[in-house]
């Protein structure tokens, strides 16, 4: 964006579902192969998407207190047992197949510009992964995609789950910077706002693709933040990296 100064930032906090990994792609291949393999003809792409949309209520239902924190593989779960029930798919899948359905949040693809992007950054910021997902999750995706950050701040950590204050303000203190000396990479209006909202410095990464072909995602236009890329790669050039 013509005219952003980055001047005092000090680290790229780094969202991960959509912004650095595809998981629709991943969720969706995953799970319709584990349906063919049940007997059940399953649309992967509306499965990931109708997962997908009981991501955001069921953190919201922890940051107001209506639940006791959970961390997100449990969360997943009960999605995905309400989703099997409303298919009368419940005789279908056995505890295995469900426990791989949750476990395929684990391994998802890494965007194309992810690792050379973030390696830029690393030369000139400390870069960190600031997700919702658990640490077993976000290290066993990381580790796959060998995507270079320095650390992992999962919302365990704060007990809290983004877009709520704490999860940003958590992996400020960890990393012992200023609100505002941490720019916050993400491809969801809702995470830029929270971001924001924290005091932090907000960089829109726009994703096409993020909820697929055929559901629209967040677009620039439409979200109100520092900095706007399409690319992290085109971050790091923004940035002088």
């Amino acid at each position: 964006m013509p005219g952003f100064d980055p001047t005092g930032i000090r680290v790229v906090l780094c969202d991960i579902f959509g912004t650095t990994v595809d998981w629709y792609t991943g969720v969706s291949t995953q799970t319709a192969e584990i349906g063919r393999e049940a007997g059940v003809s399953l649309d992967g792409g509306a499965f990931a998407s109708a997962w997908r949309d009981l991501y955001l209520p069921a953190m919201r239902r922890v940051d107001t207190g209506e639940r006791a924190w959970a961390y997100l593989d449990t969360l997943h779960r009960e999605s995905l047992e309400e989703l099997i029930g409303t298919r009368g798919w419940a005789q279908e899948f056995d505890e295995e197949a469900r426990r791989r359905m949750v476990r395929s949040w684990h391994r998802l693809p890494a965007w194309k510009d992810a690792a050379d992007g973030l390696q830029r950054l690393r030369g000139k910021y400390t870069v960190a992964a600031l997700s919702n997902g658990g640490f077993a999750l976000l290290t066993a995706l990381i580790k796959a995609e060998s995507l270079p950050f320095d650390c992992i701040l999962s919302a365990e950590l704060a007990r809290a789950y983004k877009p709520a204050a704490a999860a940003y303000l958590k992996a400020t203190e960890l990393l012992d910077v200023e609100a505002s000396e941490a720019l916050m990479v993400a491809c969801h209006g809702w995470d830029i706002d929270g971001a924001r909202t924290a005091g932090l410095r907000t960089a829109f990464l726009e994703r096409p693709l993020e909820k697929g072909p055929h559901t629209p995602a967040d677009r620039s236009a439409e979200v109100t933040s520092d900095l706007s890329v399409t690319s992290f790669t085109e971050l790091a050039e923004t940035l002088g990296c």
